[in-house]
């Protein structure tokens, strides 16, 4: 037997020596002797890209995350050769990078070292697929700590973790499980007060070890594909977070009924048990503004069909429950019945539509429905067709939203659970095996239903919720975390998953409130449904096999305690909806962490309950059973008990107690909250005041409320407002300054202004500098005042 050793194993391969480099415009290439290019390309001053190829060429550039509709530019560039390196300066940072071994490390302009390769760029040729393991390898240094990744359900600093990126239907997920649904292959890097933050753009199924092998180094690797990599500069977290969401790109403002409460179950049929539950949440005055059907809606789990059985009329049900304030949400997965008779599977049949394996035929999988055929969302053509699909669905049902569920894409009664790695995709003209499509099968499928909700939904704004996401799925749809449990450690892991979920980009996400499998005591849904009104997507889901989950399903204290909270959300969908429109704007994420919060505060390095609703209410859910108060943190700066207007010092650690219908909120010192009337879903009511919680604090502080017409793009019009409010507290008077952006015409003419924690009697009050007298502006002493709504300055004085 002849032995050709060029194919036997190799191991790990390392780049050689630099050769050779060439400057052209925003990039630097650099090449070594044994064909190995790096691409240094600078977006921002605080934005580089690593590129990395072995082959002495580069494969096509094409990524589904990054937002091409983002522009980047740099204010500074300047690359200069040492004896032993290159440096490469920005108006943020240096980076250097060895000649010996391409081996990098990225500085402040004050020669802080904020990133240093240990090993650095290495591979392993993948003789089972071809292609390489590529791998990187870098130093962490001492009391380092690393967030982001999406919703792992883990602690919220990752550090000494090893996690695992493969999109995967994991029902019933336990804490530290990996991997889960959504595949966010993007971290925080903290240390000495200074944030970074790493993006690895690689589809194929990746890791990240957060110094779990070796106790100094973090490494990150994937099966497959390029070592591509983008350099996130901070120095502060807030910066990095929203680099990168301007990177892979923001979702558009959702309609205001789209941030209610939503109730859901597998599954509400028939039509009158549909009813009986919009029913009773009316007749107990709780409010929601959505109802989901489950697959059960459909004929025989056909996609884009019903169940005349169950719906006769599924059109004139969607309107009656519109005319009573619901709109109607239904699921839509990727499993297309075999059937030759039904007319989704002979289109996609007849246009070749679906997903082949690699010898030819079509790939072939059970779900639902029994077998399937699947289509392929990385064809720009398939993508047409299925947004095509929703016509009747959108505009002549009227349904409002789409639910994309089982996209991983999950496959019943098969080991690994979803297709098999070698079938084909066409990847928008970059043809590739599963392997490396499989973590974007989701978010193109979301793409295409979000394209095809908005066409038909049009002038009103889409709604897509999806399991299964990569990084970038935000620019089309909202997500929720999976399939969780009905236990206290999910509702553990339900905070900080939508907390991590907020920091890396997905802002606009919840939790299966309750618990989708199992069934809770009436004791944690109440605890999950206070926690789950500060989400920016609310809703009770469940299984139905294990009993009902509405929240009548429990006693009369369970009602009263939903009540108070999905009211309190609504009252406070103003604010909600200005977090939403920062996040949209400037990709502020709407839920904070303390240590997004306040990174100098090595306190909130490792907290995971608290976190921050917005920007100025703090919000800590109870966790455990029987809990008559808990301890918690409060960060830095001075906060009101939001129940008992208590003012509290932060930077500290404090029992707070709680009975069982509250759990510990507290408002910014400074903040001016709005707030509407309780309805019973959005656009009941007719109001005409905005109420204004004017939290006193000798000092300034800054708020805003964004306001439209709630649905529609008039707003991209500029027909909106946008009110920028400062609240200036002196020791006996208070200046509440206010100043309108924007041509709509909000409907309501006063603002009620409740008084917080004011802590002199009020003697005097100017309007734009006239003297007010009490009674015109219903003046009650210390409490509150009613103003019209077009003033620039009000001054509140003291004796």
């Amino acid at each position: 037997m002849i032995t050709n050793t060029s194919l036997e194993y190799k191991g790990d391969l390392y780049p050689s020596k630099v050769v050779s480099y060439e400057h052209e415009g925003d990039s630097v290439f650099f090449n070594t002797d044994n064909k190995v290019i790096l691409k240094v390309t600078i977006l921002r001053d605080s934005l580089i890209r690593f590129r990395f190829t072995t082959k002495g060429y580069f494969s096509n550039d094409f990524s589904y995350a990054i937002d091409k509709t983002q522009l980047h530019g740099y204010n500074f560039l300047e690359v200069t050769e040492e004896e032993t390196y290159f440096q490469i300066r920005t108006s943020k940072v240096k980076c250097k990078i060895q000649k010996a071994d391409l081996r990098l490390s990225v500085y402040d302009l004050n020669d802080f070292l904020i990133l240093e390769d240990e090993l650095g760029f290495h591979w392993e040729e993948s003789y089972e697929y071809g292609g390489n393991i590529v791998k990187m390898s870098k130093y962490s240094k001492d009391g380092e700590c690393y967030y982001g990744l999406g919703d792992k359900a883990t602690q919220m600093n990752l550090k000494g973790k090893r996690v695992e990126n493969f999109a995967t239907d994991q029902y019933a997920y336990q804490k530290d499980q990996e991997p889960l649904y959504k595949v966010v292959p993007f971290y925080i890097g903290l240390h000495n007060k200074q944030a970074y933050g790493i993006f690895f753009d690689n589809t194929f199924r990746t890791f990240f070890d957060f110094c779990q092998e070796r106790r100094n180094v973090t490494s990150f690797w994937a099966e497959g594909g390029e070592m591509n990599y983008y350099f996130v500069y901070g120095p502060q977290m807030q910066d990095v977070v929203t680099t990168y969401t301007d990177l892979t790109g923001k979702p558009e403002l959702p309609p205001l009924w789209v941030l209610g409460y939503h109730q859901c179950k597998w599954s509400y049929y028939p039509e009158s048990k549909v009813k009986e539950i919009t029913s009773k949440f009316r007749e107990l005055q709780i409010p929601c503004d959505a109802i989901y059907l489950d697959i059960d809606y459909m004929d025989g789990f056909r996609c884009f069909t019903w169940n005349k059985n169950y719906f006769p009329d599924p059109k004139k049900m969607v309107a009656e429950l519109a005319e009573d304030g619901f709109k109607t949400v239904v699921i839509i997965d990727p499993g297309i019945k075999i059937d030759k008779d039904y007319w989704v599977y002979k289109e996609g049949l007849e246009k070749d539509y679906f997903c082949k394996r690699a010898d030819g035929p079509y790939m072939k999988g059970k779900v639902w429905p029994g077998e399937c055929n699947f289509p392929d969302y990385t064809n720009p053509v398939v993508r047409e067709w299925w947004a095509g699909l929703f016509k009747e669905l959108i505009s002549d049902i009227g349904v409002k939203g789409v639910w994309n569920d089982m996209n991983e894409p999950a496959v019943m009664e098969v080991p690994n659970k979803t297709f098999p790695m070698d079938v084909r995709h066409v990847y928008d003209g970059n043809p590739c095996s599963h392997r490396k499509a499989h973590n974007i099968y989701g978010t193109q499928m979301a793409r295409a239903t979000y394209h095809g909700v908005k066409r038909f939904a049009y002038p009103k704004r889409p709604f897509v919720i999806t399991r299964s996401a990569y990084s970038g799925a935000q620019r089309y749809t909202s997500s929720w975390t999976g399939d969780n449990v009905a236990t206290w450690e999910h509702l553990w892991i339900a905070n900080i998953q939508v907390q991590r979920m907020s920091i890396s980009g997905m802002g606009f996400t919840g939790s299966d409130i309750g618990g989708f499998a199992e069934q809770p005591t009436g004791e944690l849904y109440a605890r999950w449904i206070q926690l789950g009104v500060f989400h920016p997507f609310c809703r009770t889901h469940s299984s139905g096999d294990h009993g009902n989950q509405e929240p009548w399903a429990f006693d009369e204290e369970v009602i009263n305690i939903t009540r108070k909270f999905v009211s309190l959300r609504y009252q406070l969908l103003p604010y909600l909806y200005t977090m939403f429109w920062q996040y949209i704007e400037e990709g502020v994420p709407m839920l904070k962490p303390l240590v997004y919060y306040d990174q100098d505060d090595t306190q909130t390095h490792y907290r995971n309950d608290e976190f921050i609703f917005g920007n100025q209410i703090l919000v800590c859910p109870i966790l455990e059973p029987n809990a008559v108060g808990r301890r918690m943190y409060i960060p830095r700066g001075e906060w009101y008990n939001y129940w008992t207007n208590e003012l509290f010092i932060g930077g500290r650690e404090i029992w707070i107690d709680t009975k069982f219908d509250e759990i510990p909120v507290f408002v910014k010192a400074g903040a001016i909250i709005p707030k509407y009337p309780v309805q019973q879903y959005v656009g009941e009511l007719d109001f005409d005041e905005l109420t204004l919680d004017v939290y006193y604090k000798n000092g300034k502080e800054n708020s805003a409320v964004y306001e439209d017409a709630q649905d529609g793009y008039d707003y991209k019009k500029g027909r909106y407002s946008f009110l920028s409010l400062r609240s200036i507290g002196k020791e006996k008077e208070l200046i509440i300054q206010l100043h309108k952006e924007g041509k709509y015409e909000t409907p309501y003419t006063k603002y009620k202004i409740n008084l917080i924690g004011l802590p002199f009697k009020v003697s005097e009050i100017e309007i734009d500098n006239e003297k007010i007298e009490f009674d015109k502006i219903n003046f009650e002493q210390n409490k509150f005042l009613l103003v019209d709504k077009e003033f620039s300055e009000l001054h509140i004085v003291g004796e």
